[in-house]
């Protein structure tokens, strides 16, 4: 029993000891161990995997995976970081630009601003194209110049009232529709995602007069198409007490963690420490510094459970940039399986 207990754990747990991680890589393949049915069975897996969505806010998501391993897990992630497109300025044409900040400064500034347009709505560009189309380009033009307030006090020195327009921002970025883009996209409201990211600074008489082409593209080929700001995963902790810790040995246990993961309650007048959260912990592995704690607490995580956190720049929901993402894996699997279609039996 004991040993059946510890190949248990060593399938399904990844455990943190005090100098070193255990059961690290994956053990459960066919004929790994006697009496364990692990080949791979697809109605077993499917009544096994789920997802379940844990939070969802207006620029994030947090969602459980649960049942896979961690190559498909890590798949997930990388395409949701290089392989979902977005739209975001490829090409400025610079008409005029007298303030400080160089021609190829102020392009590289003006690519890493994102573009609320779904991409879903454009074809890609064609390599060498040099003029875009309705299909495939978006146009965007930053005219702006800075003036002095013939109002401002004489004593004042703040920019703010001393000058108009000197600072440029996102906002002053203003579509203008290419071919028949008005009519194939009667209520688009193309625009930066967000109004006050600050381009440039200017002084009277210095101005800025740009046309930019904004184009479909993955962040594999540039960091700038990337839809996510942040796109990770974690497993789930698991905390297990060995033994009953009271008293002033659980108020020391309970600041070890995270708060919300360990609750003292009272029981027949004595303070018992409870693992109430595990989710909330991030494994600093404090705990270990106590010579009193360290031989009763078990730390480890989840094997096959994936905490998903995803945050999106704001050109599309996160939701929606999941759903792409499966869409994208999906076809991956589909290419794979029509070449081995493809390839000719003996």
């Amino acid at each position: 029993m004991a040993a059946k207990r510890g190949t248990d754990e060593m399938r399904d747990r990844v455990v943190l000891g005090e100098f070193g991680v255990r059961n690290v890589h994956t053990t459960d393949f066919p004929g790994n161990y006697p009496g364990y049915e692990d080949a791979w069975d697809q109605r077993r897996f499917e009544e096994a995997f789920r997802v379940d969505i844990i939070r969802e806010e207006e620029g994030a998501l947090e969602f459980d995976m649960v049942g896979i391993d961690a190559a498909i897990a890590n798949a997930f992630r990388r395409i949701l970081l290089a392989e979902v497109p977005t739209m975001a300025v490829e090409k400025v044409f610079v008409y005029n630009n007298t303030s400080i900040v160089q021609d190829e400064i102020l392009a590289h500034r003006l690519g890493l601003i994102p573009i609320r347009a779904d991409p879903r709505l454009f074809e890609y560009r064609n390599q060498g194209d040099e003029e875009g189309t309705e299909i495939d380009t978006l146009q965007f033009q930053l005219k702006i110049k800075c003036s002095r307030n013939p109002q401002a006090a004489k004593e004042s020195s703040d920019p703010n009232e001393l000058y108009f327009n000197h600072k440029v921002y996102s906002k002053h970025m203003t579509w203008v529709p290419l071919g028949n883009q008005t009519e194939l996209f009667p209520d688009a409201d193309f625009r930066p995602v967000h109004d006050d990211i600050l381009i440039a600074l200017l002084r009277p008489g210095q101005e800025i007069d740009v046309l930019m082409h904004c184009v479909k593209g993955i962040g594999k080929d540039h960091a700038k198409f990337s839809p996510v700001a942040t796109a990770s995963y974690r497993l789930l902790p698991d905390i297990t007490l060995l033994q009953p810790v009271e008293d002033e040995a659980a108020e020391v246990l309970q600041k070890c963690f995270s708060p919300g993961v360990i609750e003292i309650q009272n029981i027949k007048g004595k303070k018992v420490a409870r693992v109430a959260n595990a989710r909330l912990d991030t494994f600093s592995r404090e705990v270990f510094r106590h010579e009193g704690l360290k031989n009763l607490v078990r730390l480890a995580r989840v094997r096959n459970h994936y905490i998903f956190s995803v945050e999106s720049t704001g050109i599309l929901p996160p939701d929606v940039l999941v759903s792409e993402a499966i869409k994208i894996l999906m076809g991956k699997c589909q290419r794979f399986l029509n070449e081995l279609d493809s390839v000719p039996t003996e």
